[in-house]
């Protein structure tokens, strides 16, 4: 009998489900147990302790690691601040802690054979403090190798500071090196007894390095500092204008030392040009001294006149480079007017001492001659009727040689002006003694001179001759002024008494002339050493230069007044002296 057999195909699927869950369920609870027997036999549990207790150590370590890291940086970041080694070491003590233990820290420097403790955190010592010989840190110094010491309170330093003796245990010290020699100490401690280990004083060593760089670039600071604000400091006391150009005409520096009365035209504009500033230009000059100093390759000087009248000896020196290529220009300007004007008086000096010497001569030998001529004519005289053809032309011998002995004495007065030191002074006599020296060759030029003297004016302090000088130029100038003109020529001179309000009584003395005037923008150009509108035969420019020092001299000024083809007033005023007037 054929038997057929049918495969159990399975529980329901909704049976089925549940079956799978219940030995799922029993199976997992079964396993965990097993799971965690092995774990608590095999010490599976007691490793995952350990692990947690070293990850927490390899933590602080990392954090230790970074904090020395950070403390680094910090000091490499120092070393380009200009930072006392106090400020140094307080700024170090503030994270140190983080890195090693550190309950103290102080720096000591060598110097002059000692070791002086310069700076300190807490600060429980004040003032330079000098470390004893016995102490371990010039062990340190000596040998040039780190050191740890304990008992801390068996060294030298440290019983000498009681406030110490009793708070740090360990000690440990690094030295700094600067330039191969050992130029101090670090010094770190710690209240815990064996705190430091071979990674501290490593780390401590690291950062006595970093400490020795920071504090030599500190010192190079300074010094370098101090070289640069005593440059600037002696750029800025010269009292003559220095600017500094590149080669593009910019000025880079100036010591801003430009007198008040120096007509810098471009000094307020944002040009920075130097024919802009200096110059009011709008382009480089037409004779540069630049460009030749920078052509030539060596240094060029220039005497310049300003507009205002101000004279300057300009001075162009090239800069060279490294590479011996001429990067700049130094241009040095100084005011020379006072010195011009001086040798402009010098000059007339010098020719009123040749004149002198030549008059002195003269005058000996013409005196002579002169009281011959007019005793002679005196002793004729004495013989001839009075009134007669004789006795007339007698009298105008004797009057023409007594004339001609004060023009010489007048001469040797005048050319003489260093023998005669101020004293009072009648301007109406000084005028008139002018007008006898110079009348003659005026009046030969068909030019009138009319007097107007103010009477009783009073008398004045001064040099007699120096006013001489100063009224015999105006006169001489207004005489030129009248030369080859079809009109008549007039010369007015005369003197007056003038009230200034706040500054007292004036005396003038004003010679006016019909000539052909000045023009108005040569006005400020008179006074200037050597500038003339005449002929190089007929004057050198410093007529009016030396009038205007003799009359500043004597705290007076001269004023001018003129219109082209009408004529010129020129007045020097000088002050009354009341004592002198009393």
């Amino acid at each position: 009998m054929k038997t057929t057999s049918r495969r159990f195909t399975g529980w329901p699927c909704s049976a089925r489900g549940w079956y799978r869950m219940v030995v799922q369920e029993r199976g997992g609870t079964v396993f965990n147990e097993k799971t965690k027997l092995i774990q608590n036999l095999t010490g599976v549990n007691s490793s995952k302790l350990n692990y947690y207790v070293e990850l927490k150590k390899r933590n602080e370590e990392i954090v230790k690691q970074n904090s020395r890291l950070e403390i680094i940086h910090q000091l490499v970041r120092d070393i380009n601040i200009e930072m006392s080694v106090a400020d140094l070491i307080k700024r170090v003590y503030g994270k140190l802690p983080l890195a090693v233990p550190c309950d103290f820290i102080g720096l000591a420097l060598y110097q002059d054979g000692k070791l002086l403790m310069k700076a300190m955190m807490p600060r429980v010592l004040y003032g330079k403090v000098s470390i004893p010989r016995g102490s371990f840190l010039w062990e340190c110094v000596e040998e040039g190798k780190g050191l740890i010491y304990e008992p801390a309170s068996s060294d030298p330093f440290i019983q000498e500071n009681p406030d110490l003796g009793g708070q740090i245990c360990s000690l440990a010290a690094a030295p700094l090196f600067c330039r191969s020699a050992v130029r101090g100490v670090l010094l770190v401690g710690s209240k815990v007894s064996r705190a430091y280990s071979s990674s501290e004083l490593n780390f401590i060593h690291q950062l006595a390095d970093q400490m020795a760089i920071a504090i030599q670039n500190t010192s190079l600071y300074k010094q370098v500092s101090r070289a640069k604000s005593e440059w600037e400091a002696t750029f800025r006391a010269v009292t003559d204008p220095i600017l500094l150009i590149d080669t593009d005409f910019n000025i880079l520096r100036d010591n801003n030392n430009f007198p008040p009365s120096m007509d810098v035209t471009g000094r307020d504009s944002e040009s920075q040009k130097c024919y802009a500033r200096l110059w009011g230009r709008n382009g480089k000059c037409d004779e540069c001294l630049m460009e030749e100093t920078i052509r030539e390759g060596k240094p060029v000087y220039k005497r310049v006149q300003m507009a205002s009248g101000l004279v300057f000896d300009i001075s162009y020196y090239p800069v060279y480079n490294e590479k011996g290529q001429i990067t700049a220009v130094i241009n040095q300007m100084k005011d020379v007017t006072e010195k011009t004007k001086m040798e402009a008086q010098l000059m007339q000096s010098a020719k009123l001492a040749a004149i002198g010497e030549m008059a002195a001569g003269v005058a000996h030998e013409l005196n002579n001659q002169m009281t011959v001529i007019i005793g002679t004519a005196q002793l004729l005289l004495r013989d001839k009727e009075e009134g007669s053809f004789e006795s007339e032309a007698l009298k105008d011998i004797v009057n023409c040689g007594l004339r001609c002995k004060k023009i010489i004495q007048n001469l040797l007065t005048f050319s003489r002006q260093d023998r005669y030191p101020l004293a009072p002074t009648d301007l109406n006599d000084v005028v008139e003694r002018v007008l006898s020296l110079i009348q003659y060759q005026i009046n030969r030029n068909k030019i009138v001179i009319v007097k107007d003297l103010a009477p009783d004016l009073p008398r004045i302090t001064a040099n007699s001759q120096q006013i001489q000088q100063v009224l015999i130029n105006f006169l001489l100038n207004a005489r030129d002024a009248l030369e080859g003109l079809e009109r008549e020529g007039r010369i007015e001179i005369s003197s007056s008494l003038r009230e200034v309000e706040g500054e007292g009584k004036k005396v003038v003395v004003t010679v006016r002339d019909n000539g052909v005037g000045i023009e108005k923008e040569n006005l400020p150009k008179i006074f200037n050493p050597f500038y003339t509108s005449k002929d190089a035969s007929k004057g050198t420019g410093l007529g009016l230069s030396v009038s205007l020092g003799i009359a500043e001299a004597h705290g007076g000024c001269i004023e001018v007044d003129s219109t082209p083809g009408e004529g010129s007033t020129f007045s020097l005023v000088l002050p009354v002296d009341e004592e002198t007037v009393e």
